[in-house]
């Protein structure tokens, strides 16, 4: 069995017999070897597997092997590859190193010549990797191209951030938790007229319902027991700045009132105080949950809705945008040797293998803290094996959640089973939050009333009613 620590090579040729003699020596020099007779194949194995590098020929039977190498290139943008021809010349070779190859070779050539070449470039590739990294550390963290993507879903969102942020309109920011919705609201703000401004955080679910008003509008000294002394609240700190409000959702109806009247009427008013207070604050939101389906459901107020949905950006989630997760990665390796002030770490393939085919239920946020424990596993070393990733992203178990159930020869009550499930998951998030319901109803993705819709068709209203 292959090592997977070997630098694995596709090597692309319509000439078997040379193809073969290429294969078998570089080989024998210690390479994992795959094949391909022709730029279809080639385009097959080049969406299945990220190679370390690639040996093409500059003509093949079905298409010119520039157009193979753009695709390479384009997949994987730290792939090594080198151009072969029987037919080139100078003019080829510049063309080839043009459009990203690394080297090119004239037919015939020493296959010896070949190995080194793949080894010497493998090892510029690294030296480059790292100078990168040093660069990349002087950028400024929220330009536009600090949001790492060159996914299709993500230059939707950059073309879309580009036309927002100058603006002052509302912007309702849906994504997956952990996918990076403050980090679009911040760029947005950072590259707004009200840069030089306060960007302001309200997170709805990590505030208790009891004290999210007054740190939303503020409060008066002895607004309620514990007020010993007026507070200025969200609106007021984002004043000619920016307020992010994330979670949105979450909130409850009555908060929801006062968040509307505040946005129709561009004034808010203390807790324990009647006098009204202008502000002049442009308003991000942020959501994880269908809000049109909330609404429907009576857990969101419509106007509201409406009212925060001027402008709508999407976040793909990351198992929707693989292509950008090398680039992601590479750029949290970076950000982690920073923080730690360790010396520039570099991803091996095997690592980027392993990363793009975990699925990511966490999104980036998941992947972050993924490079953060693979940093810090690798020690002293100067690249990253997939060996010092977390042992869930190497070896994704196929239920994570669901105990294994026992089929009995004569089969098993499907409804009686499925319910006893859900019944055990809404236990559980209830447990992890203390009994919450809002906050039990965010991890399950649900809405708070169907939340307690379960609970009573489960028979569990009972149990929890006091939260």
């Amino acid at each position: 069995m292959t090592s997977i620590t070997q630098p694995t090579v596709l090597v692309v040729d319509d000439e078997t017999d040379l193809r073969q003699l290429i294969a078998e020596s570089l080989t024998g020099d210690g390479f994992a070897v795959a094949q391909a007779g022709d730029a279809a194949e080639a385009y097959e194995r080049l969406k299945a597997f990220a190679y370390d590098a690639l040996v093409i020929d500059l003509r093949l039977p079905d298409a010119d092997g520039m157009d193979v190498l753009d695709a390479a290139l384009s997949r994987y943008p730290d792939i090594l590859a080198v151009m072969v021809t029987g037919f080139g010349g100078v003019t080829e070779a510049v063309r080839a190193i043009k459009r990203g190859a690394a080297d090119f070779l004239i037919k015939p050539f020493q296959i010896a010549q070949l190995a080194r070449v793949l080894s010497t470039g493998m090892e510029q590739r690294r030296l480059r990797q790292e100078n990168a990294e040093l660069r990349a550390q002087l950028r400024d963290r929220y330009r536009f191209d600090s949001v790492v993507g060159q996914s299709q879903p993500m230059q939707q969102v950059f073309s879309m951030l580009e036309l927002v942020a100058p603006m002052n309109s509302t912007v309702l920011i849906h994504g997956e938790t952990g996918s990076g919705k403050e980090l679009i609201a911040r760029t947005i703000h950072h590259n707004s007229p009200r840069a030089d401004q306060r960007f302001v955080a309200f997170n709805a679910a990590a505030i208790p319902e009891s004290l999210a008003e007054a740190e939303l509008f503020g409060h008066a000294k002895g607004a309620f027991t514990g007020a010993i002394s007026a507070r200025v609240g969200r609106f007021e700190l984002a004043h000619r700045g920016t307020l992010f409000i994330d979670e949105v959702g979450l909130m409850s109806m009555s908060l929801q009132s006062k968040l509307l009247r505040a946005l129709q009427e561009r004034e808010i008013e203390r807790v324990g105080e009647s006098r009204p207070i202008k502000f002049d604050a442009r308003v991000i939101a942020a959501t994880n949950s269908d809000l049109r389906k909330l609404v429907k459901e009576g857990a969101f107020r419509e106007d509201l809705y409406y009212r925060l949905n001027v402008i709508p950006i999407t976040l793909p989630p990351l198992r929707e945008r693989r292509e950008d997760i090398p680039l992601l990665a590479r750029h949290f390796v970076q950000k982690s040797c920073r923080n730690n002030n360790l010396p520039p770490r570099t991803l091996s393939q095997d690592a980027v293998r392993a990363l793009m085919n975990y699925a990511w239920p966490g999104n980036i946020r998941q992947l972050e803290n993924a490079i953060e424990h693979s940093v810090a596993m690798t020690g002293q070393e100067r690249e990253i094996q997939a060996s010092a990733l977390p042992e869930d992203i190497t070896q994704p178990s196929a239920s994570l959640l669901l105990p294994s159930v026992a089929i009995p020869d004569e089969g098993i009550n499907f409804t009686s089973v499925v319910s006893q499930l859900e019944k055990e998951l809404i236990m559980r998030c209830l447990e992890k939050t203390g009994g919450n319901k809002r906050q039990a109803a965010r991890l399950l993705q649900l809405s708070r009333t169907t939340l307690i819709d379960k609970l009573h068709r489960l028979n569990l209203a009972d149990e929890f009613s006091a939260a």
